[in-house]
Protein backbone atom coordinates (compact mmCIF):
# COMPACT_ATOMS: atom_id res chain seq x y z
CA UNK A 1 0.00 0.00 0.00
CA UNK A 2 1.46 3.32 -1.05
CA UNK A 3 0.44 6.37 1.35
CA UNK A 4 0.29 9.43 -0.27
CA UNK A 5 0.92 12.66 1.23
CA UNK A 6 -0.21 16.70 -0.09
CA UNK A 7 1.57 19.62 2.10
CA UNK A 8 -0.11 23.16 1.25
CA UNK A 9 3.34 25.72 1.91
CA UNK A 10 2.30 29.41 2.47
CA UNK A 11 5.02 30.20 0.05
CA UNK A 12 2.26 29.21 -2.91
CA UNK A 13 3.31 25.39 -3.28
CA UNK A 14 2.14 22.25 -2.63
CA UNK A 15 4.72 18.72 -2.32
CA UNK A 16 3.47 15.75 -3.15
CA UNK A 17 5.16 12.54 -1.46
CA UNK A 18 4.36 8.97 -1.55
CA UNK A 19 5.67 6.56 1.36
CA UNK A 20 7.61 9.47 2.45
CA UNK A 21 9.31 9.98 -0.98
CA UNK A 22 8.65 13.26 -2.71
CA UNK A 23 7.48 13.33 -5.86
CA UNK A 24 7.00 16.55 -6.86
CA UNK A 25 6.65 20.56 -5.69
CA UNK A 26 3.56 22.30 -7.77
CA UNK A 27 4.23 26.03 -7.28
CA UNK A 28 0.62 27.53 -7.47
CA UNK A 29 1.95 31.01 -7.11
CA UNK A 30 4.97 31.50 -9.33
CA UNK A 31 6.91 34.65 -7.93
CA UNK A 32 8.73 35.80 -11.09
CA UNK A 33 8.87 38.62 -12.99
CA UNK A 34 5.56 39.32 -15.65
CA UNK A 35 8.08 39.01 -19.03
CA UNK A 36 8.33 35.56 -18.47
CA UNK A 37 4.63 35.12 -18.10
CA UNK A 38 4.39 33.70 -14.70
CA UNK A 39 2.55 30.87 -14.54
CA UNK A 40 1.97 27.66 -12.29
CA UNK A 41 4.65 24.72 -12.99
CA UNK A 42 6.29 21.86 -11.47
CA UNK A 43 9.19 21.75 -10.11
CA UNK A 44 11.05 19.45 -9.08
CA UNK A 45 9.65 16.50 -10.30
CA UNK A 46 11.53 13.07 -8.99
CA UNK A 47 12.14 9.66 -9.91
CA UNK A 48 10.94 7.48 -6.58
CA UNK A 49 14.67 7.05 -6.43
CA UNK A 50 15.52 10.59 -5.84
CA UNK A 51 17.26 11.84 -9.00
CA UNK A 52 15.69 15.26 -10.39
CA UNK A 53 14.49 15.65 -13.55
CA UNK A 54 13.51 19.24 -14.30
CA UNK A 55 14.93 22.35 -14.84
CA UNK A 56 13.57 25.75 -14.01
CA UNK A 57 15.01 28.99 -15.23
CA UNK A 58 18.05 27.94 -16.89
CA UNK A 59 20.48 30.51 -18.39
CA UNK A 60 19.60 29.62 -21.43
CA UNK A 61 15.57 30.12 -21.34
CA UNK A 62 14.53 31.79 -17.69
CA UNK A 63 10.98 31.08 -18.72
CA UNK A 64 11.32 27.49 -18.96
CA UNK A 65 9.96 26.27 -15.42
CA UNK A 66 10.49 22.57 -15.09
CA UNK A 67 7.05 21.23 -16.75
CA UNK A 68 4.31 23.41 -17.31
CA UNK A 69 1.41 24.53 -19.73
CA UNK A 70 2.74 27.77 -21.84
CA UNK A 71 1.11 29.03 -24.68
CA UNK A 72 3.20 30.81 -27.11
CA UNK A 73 0.78 32.06 -29.04
CA UNK A 74 -2.09 32.66 -28.09
CA UNK A 75 -3.79 35.13 -30.58
CA UNK A 76 -1.87 38.10 -29.23
CA UNK A 77 -0.90 37.18 -26.20
CA UNK A 78 2.33 35.22 -25.19
CA UNK A 79 1.84 33.09 -22.29
CA UNK A 80 5.35 31.36 -22.59
CA UNK A 81 7.76 33.94 -21.25
CA UNK A 82 10.04 36.07 -22.83
CA UNK A 83 10.20 37.39 -26.60
CA UNK A 84 7.04 36.68 -29.48
CA UNK A 85 7.83 34.92 -32.33
CA UNK A 86 6.10 37.27 -35.50
CA UNK A 87 6.70 35.91 -38.80
CA UNK A 88 8.70 38.01 -41.33
CA UNK A 89 10.45 39.67 -37.99
CA UNK A 90 11.44 36.55 -35.74
CA UNK A 91 11.73 36.88 -32.08
CA UNK A 92 10.77 40.65 -30.58
CA UNK A 93 10.08 41.91 -27.43
CA UNK A 94 6.49 42.38 -26.79
CA UNK A 95 4.46 44.59 -24.03
CA UNK A 96 2.32 41.17 -24.36
CA UNK A 97 3.30 38.93 -21.50
CA UNK A 98 0.40 37.66 -19.64
CA UNK A 99 0.27 35.98 -16.26
CA UNK A 100 -1.78 32.87 -15.48
CA UNK A 101 -3.45 33.43 -11.58
CA UNK A 102 -4.33 30.70 -8.66
CA UNK A 103 -8.06 31.39 -7.63
CA UNK A 104 -8.05 28.99 -5.47
CA UNK A 105 -8.50 24.70 -5.00
CA UNK A 106 -11.36 23.15 -5.44
CA UNK A 107 -9.99 19.83 -4.38
CA UNK A 108 -7.47 18.63 -2.40
CA UNK A 109 -7.15 14.97 -1.67
CA UNK A 110 -4.69 12.86 -0.62
CA UNK A 111 -5.32 8.98 -0.37
CA UNK A 112 -3.87 5.28 0.19
CA UNK A 113 -4.30 5.30 -3.70
CA UNK A 114 -3.01 8.73 -4.75
CA UNK A 115 -3.13 12.36 -5.02
CA UNK A 116 -5.64 14.37 -6.42
CA UNK A 117 -5.97 18.07 -6.75
CA UNK A 118 -7.98 20.25 -8.75
CA UNK A 119 -7.84 24.04 -9.23
CA UNK A 120 -9.09 26.68 -10.60
CA UNK A 121 -7.12 29.68 -12.81
CA UNK A 122 -7.13 32.85 -14.31
CA UNK A 123 -5.24 33.90 -17.56
CA UNK A 124 -4.98 37.54 -18.18
CA UNK A 125 -3.62 39.62 -20.46
CA UNK A 126 -0.52 41.79 -20.14
CA UNK A 127 -3.27 44.60 -19.57
CA UNK A 128 -5.31 42.55 -16.96
CA UNK A 129 -7.75 41.28 -19.27
CA UNK A 130 -9.15 38.23 -18.80
CA UNK A 131 -8.32 35.71 -21.85
CA UNK A 132 -9.66 32.32 -20.52
CA UNK A 133 -10.82 30.39 -17.45
CA UNK A 134 -9.20 26.86 -16.50
CA UNK A 135 -10.04 23.97 -14.37
CA UNK A 136 -7.17 22.08 -13.75
CA UNK A 137 -6.95 18.71 -12.30
CA UNK A 138 -3.27 17.20 -11.49
CA UNK A 139 -3.56 13.65 -10.22
CA UNK A 140 -0.76 11.01 -8.94
CA UNK A 141 -0.42 7.12 -8.58
CA UNK A 142 2.50 4.98 -7.84
CA UNK A 143 3.29 1.60 -10.01
CA UNK A 144 5.87 0.24 -7.74
CA UNK A 145 6.53 -3.04 -9.85
CA UNK A 146 7.64 -0.56 -12.77
CA UNK A 147 9.80 2.14 -10.71
CA UNK A 148 7.78 4.78 -11.77
CA UNK A 149 4.77 7.24 -10.87
CA UNK A 150 2.43 8.70 -13.24
CA UNK A 151 1.01 12.31 -12.92
CA UNK A 152 -2.11 13.16 -15.02
CA UNK A 153 -2.80 16.52 -16.30
CA UNK A 154 -6.35 17.42 -17.11
CA UNK A 155 -6.99 21.08 -18.61
CA UNK A 156 -10.69 22.49 -19.55
CA UNK A 157 -10.13 26.34 -20.51
CA UNK A 158 -12.69 28.51 -21.62
CA UNK A 159 -12.19 31.40 -23.85
CA UNK A 160 -13.67 34.55 -21.76
CA UNK A 161 -11.86 37.19 -23.79
CA UNK A 162 -14.95 37.78 -26.15
CA UNK A 163 -13.43 37.30 -29.11
CA UNK A 164 -12.02 33.95 -30.76
CA UNK A 165 -8.04 33.12 -30.37
CA UNK A 166 -5.85 31.22 -31.79
CA UNK A 167 -3.61 28.57 -30.33
CA UNK A 168 -0.61 28.52 -32.39
CA UNK A 169 3.48 28.40 -31.84
CA UNK A 170 6.35 29.67 -33.55
CA UNK A 171 6.33 27.12 -36.26
CA UNK A 172 2.27 28.33 -37.20
CA UNK A 173 4.50 31.81 -37.49
CA UNK A 174 6.91 30.43 -40.06
CA UNK A 175 9.61 29.18 -38.10
CA UNK A 176 10.79 25.68 -38.85
CA UNK A 177 11.08 23.11 -36.30
CA UNK A 178 9.54 25.16 -33.76
CA UNK A 179 6.11 23.99 -33.16
CA UNK A 180 6.34 23.90 -29.15
CA UNK A 181 3.85 24.93 -27.26
CA UNK A 182 0.88 22.95 -24.29
CA UNK A 183 2.48 21.19 -21.85
CA UNK A 184 6.43 21.11 -22.04
CA UNK A 185 8.93 19.21 -19.74
CA UNK A 186 12.67 20.86 -19.94
CA UNK A 187 14.74 18.79 -18.71
CA UNK A 188 18.05 19.04 -16.85
CA UNK A 189 21.82 19.71 -18.13
CA UNK A 190 22.67 16.35 -16.84
CA UNK A 191 20.45 14.53 -18.97
CA UNK A 192 21.67 16.16 -22.36
CA UNK A 193 22.57 13.98 -25.15
CA UNK A 194 19.57 10.99 -23.98
CA UNK A 195 18.00 8.28 -25.91
CA UNK A 196 14.52 9.70 -27.83
CA UNK A 197 11.50 6.82 -27.60
CA UNK A 198 8.44 6.40 -29.55
CA UNK A 199 6.01 3.35 -30.15
CA UNK A 200 8.24 2.35 -32.85
CA UNK A 201 11.92 3.46 -32.65
CA UNK A 202 14.45 5.49 -30.66
CA UNK A 203 16.60 7.86 -31.72
CA UNK A 204 17.47 11.66 -31.12
CA UNK A 205 16.14 14.88 -32.42
CA UNK A 206 15.73 13.79 -35.75
CA UNK A 207 12.26 12.25 -34.35
CA UNK A 208 11.36 15.69 -34.19
CA UNK A 209 7.82 16.40 -35.72
CA UNK A 210 6.85 12.65 -35.91
CA UNK A 211 2.98 11.91 -34.61
CA UNK A 212 2.30 9.24 -31.95
CA UNK A 213 0.31 8.07 -28.78
CA UNK A 214 3.40 8.65 -26.80
CA UNK A 215 7.18 9.81 -26.72
CA UNK A 216 9.59 9.44 -24.05
CA UNK A 217 13.25 10.40 -23.14
CA UNK A 218 15.72 8.32 -21.53
CA UNK A 219 19.01 9.19 -19.73
CA UNK A 220 20.87 7.60 -16.90
CA UNK A 221 19.08 9.77 -14.30
CA UNK A 222 15.61 8.34 -15.26
CA UNK A 223 13.13 8.42 -18.29
CA UNK A 224 10.30 10.99 -18.36
CA UNK A 225 7.14 9.37 -20.86
CA UNK A 226 4.38 11.66 -22.06
CA UNK A 227 1.23 10.16 -23.04
CA UNK A 228 -1.16 11.99 -25.35
CA UNK A 229 -4.80 10.99 -24.67
CA UNK A 230 -6.98 9.76 -27.57
CA UNK A 231 -9.57 12.75 -27.31
CA UNK A 232 -7.34 15.19 -27.35
CA UNK A 233 -7.48 17.97 -30.49
CA UNK A 234 -5.62 16.31 -33.45
CA UNK A 235 -4.97 13.36 -31.57
CA UNK A 236 -2.31 11.51 -32.52
CA UNK A 237 -0.08 14.51 -31.34
CA UNK A 238 2.96 15.95 -33.14
CA UNK A 239 5.75 15.44 -30.37
CA UNK A 240 8.85 18.62 -30.20
CA UNK A 241 11.87 16.98 -28.79
CA UNK A 242 15.94 18.77 -28.08
CA UNK A 243 18.50 16.34 -26.99
CA UNK A 244 21.66 18.81 -27.44
CA UNK A 245 20.53 22.32 -27.40
CA UNK A 246 18.82 21.93 -24.24
CA UNK A 247 16.50 18.79 -23.15
CA UNK A 248 13.12 18.94 -23.76
CA UNK A 249 9.71 17.35 -24.85
CA UNK A 250 6.17 18.27 -25.30
CA UNK A 251 3.20 17.16 -27.10
CA UNK A 252 2.89 19.33 -29.94
CA UNK A 253 -0.67 20.01 -31.24
CA UNK A 254 -0.16 23.49 -32.38
CA UNK A 255 2.29 22.58 -34.73
CA UNK A 256 1.41 23.23 -38.39
CA UNK A 257 -1.60 24.64 -37.60
CA UNK A 258 -3.55 27.05 -34.96
CA UNK A 259 -6.11 25.70 -33.24
CA UNK A 260 -9.24 28.34 -33.41
CA UNK A 261 -11.18 28.58 -30.01
CA UNK A 262 -14.41 30.64 -30.46
CA UNK A 263 -15.15 32.89 -27.97
CA UNK A 264 -17.26 31.22 -25.39
CA UNK A 265 -16.11 27.63 -26.38
CA UNK A 266 -14.32 25.69 -24.18
CA UNK A 267 -11.06 23.26 -25.07
CA UNK A 268 -9.73 20.36 -22.79
CA UNK A 269 -6.28 18.68 -23.25
CA UNK A 270 -5.17 15.62 -21.08
CA UNK A 271 -1.71 14.65 -20.96
CA UNK A 272 -0.12 11.51 -18.83
CA UNK A 273 3.80 12.18 -17.74
CA UNK A 274 5.69 8.84 -16.21
CA UNK A 275 8.61 9.39 -14.52
CA UNK A 276 10.82 5.95 -13.58
CA UNK A 277 14.30 4.74 -12.62
CA UNK A 278 16.74 5.04 -14.73
CA UNK A 279 17.32 4.57 -18.49
CA UNK A 280 14.95 2.54 -20.40
CA UNK A 281 14.90 0.69 -23.86
CA UNK A 282 12.18 0.33 -26.16
CA UNK A 283 10.37 -2.79 -24.57
CA UNK A 284 10.41 -1.46 -20.88
CA UNK A 285 9.35 2.39 -22.37
CA UNK A 286 5.95 0.46 -24.32
CA UNK A 287 5.52 -1.05 -21.00
CA UNK A 288 5.16 2.59 -19.01
CA UNK A 289 3.25 3.86 -21.63
CA UNK A 290 1.16 0.40 -21.49
CA UNK A 291 0.63 0.93 -17.67
CA UNK A 292 0.03 4.62 -17.51
CA UNK A 293 -3.25 4.28 -20.09
CA UNK A 294 -4.38 1.43 -18.10
CA UNK A 295 -4.37 3.39 -15.46
CA UNK A 296 -8.12 4.06 -14.10
CA UNK A 297 -9.13 7.58 -14.84
CA UNK A 298 -10.94 9.92 -13.09
CA UNK A 299 -13.62 10.98 -15.48
CA UNK A 300 -15.02 14.88 -15.65
CA UNK A 301 -18.57 15.41 -15.37
CA UNK A 302 -20.17 18.09 -17.22
CA UNK A 303 -21.20 19.75 -13.82
CA UNK A 304 -17.61 20.14 -12.84
CA UNK A 305 -16.79 21.39 -16.62
CA UNK A 306 -19.03 23.93 -16.35
CA UNK A 307 -17.63 25.58 -13.09
CA UNK A 308 -14.08 26.29 -15.37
Amino acid sequence: MTIFTAEDHASGSVVVSAHGVELFTYVYRSPVDQLESPRPYLHPLKTLAGETVTQSRPDDHVWHTGLSWSLPNAGAHNFWGGPTFIRDRGYVQLPNNGRVDHRGFTAFDATDAGVELEEQLQWMSAAGDPVFTERRRLSATVAADLGSWTLVFDSVMRNVSGGAIDLGSPATEGRASAGYGGLFWRGPTSMGHGTVLSADTTGGEELMGSSGDWMGYSAEAGTVLMIDHGENPRHPTPWFVRTEEYVGLCPAPFATDALVVAAGEKVRFRYSVVVANGPSDLPRATALAVGASAAPSTPTTRAEQERS
